[in-house]
């Protein structure tokens, strides 16, 4: 478990995540050309409850999720 400080809204928190989570959110970012400051405040703005740290397990896991997806649909 790695936890790591980010300016979110203004304001420091801190984020604890395994090094996978943070390889793939970093990962994530770089796909879509954003920072990590700029993904991570996108994922809080859209979280519906839960702490900060669930919440990016949970957009990490949806992202590879819709990815596995549209690599199904495009094998059939």
């Amino acid at each position: 478990m790695v936890k790591r400080s980010v300016v979110v809204a203004g304001h420091k928190t801190s984020v604890s995540l395994e090094d996978a989570f943070w390889h793939a959110l970093k990962d994530i970012a770089r796909e879509r050309s954003v920072s990590l400051r700029s993904l991570v405040a996108e994922i809080d703005a859209n979280r519906r409850g839960g702490n900060l740290s669930s919440a990016v397990r949970l957009h990490v896991l949806d992202h590879y999720r819709r990815r596995a997806g549209a690599a199904a649909a495009t094998q059939r």
